[in-house]
């Protein structure tokens, strides 16, 4: 299956359907080739403004035209949409891909019934902008090709790799799922510091966003690890040095493992939840 030949239909309209959709056109994917499903007709209308692509209220019609479903709904509503489609999945049989957070593989499998082929992911919201990372896990009815398709789908709004075990999806969710609101939370916390040390609020902000920039891109671009980068810009008896040792004296490094692993138990009690009916 030629992926540029691939039908895709996204059930839900919503901020990361049509980052994904804008991906993939500006990626050279044919408009023609996707369909946006969505009972809400202003979702639907503020993609078609920007998109000439297929576009239906009706769920099942997009399963029926699709050879990848790709599920971009809230998990609270994932069950009742799963089920909605079910029979015309079992006539269509395409490969579902799911970025509904906490979502089970076997969940929506029982939803569906029968053995659908079906891949799960966990994006982030950088994906907005086409700088997201995501992870994928499959299960085992998935062909290469139909990997290659799910893959290439979120590749279109950033970096996409694979994970050994959907397990592993919990910890990418308290990674890349919730990282950027640490990283927003130190960026918050900089430039406090800097604007009670005297710098006007916008100067602060800024300086703040785009040292935030220039180190990711730095760390995205070299060879070496942030420890060997960290070590590279921290001078002995230097600025940054002292900086660096209030910020150890705070046992810094537990606390964010301990908000990780935080983040992770809260993941997997979730999808416990969500799963469980």
């Amino acid at each position: 299956m030629d992926t540029k030949n691939t039908k895709i239909a996204f059930i839900g309209a919503g901020n990361m359907a049509a980052s994904l959709i804008g991906g993939l056109i500006q990626d050279g994917f044919p408009a023609s080739q996707i369909m946006i499903s969505d009972p809400d007709p202003k979702q639907r209308e503020r993609i078609l403004a920007n998109y000439p692509v297929h576009s239906t209220q009706d769920n099942s019609v997009s399963v029926e035209f699709a050879d990848a479903v790709v599920f971009c709904v809230k998990p609270q509503v994932m069950k009742q949409v799963v089920t909605g489609i079910a029979d015309a999945a079992a006539q269509a049989q395409p490969l579902f891909l799911s970025i509904a957070a906490g979502i089970r593989i076997d969940a929506i499998r029982r939803w569906l019934g029968g053995q659908p082929v079906i891949v799960r992911a966990m994006p982030n919201t950088p994906a907005m902008v086409q700088s997201g990372a995501a992870a994928l896990y499959a299960n085992a009815h998935a062909s290469e090709e139909q990997k290659e398709i799910a893959e290439s789908i979120l590749r279109a709004v950033g970096l996409a790799l694979w994970v050994d075990e959907e397990s592993q999806l919990d910890t990418v969710t308290a990674l890349s799922g919730s990282g950027p609101a640490y990283l927003f939370l130190l960026m918050e916390a900089l430039q406090q510091a800097a604007v009670k040390l005297g710098l006007p609020e916008q100067t602060a902000s800024l300086l703040t966003v785009q040292t935030a920039f220039g180190a990711a891109k730095i760390a995205l671009e070299s060879h070496e690890t942030p420890a060997q980068l960290r070590q590279r810009v921290t001078s002995p008896g230097g600025t940054t040095e002292s900086a660096l040792a209030v910020l150890a004296e705070g046992k810094i490094n537990e606390l964010i493992e301990r908000a990780v692993a935080a983040a992770e138990r809260r993941a997997r009690e979730l999808a416990e939840q969500m799963g469980a009916e």
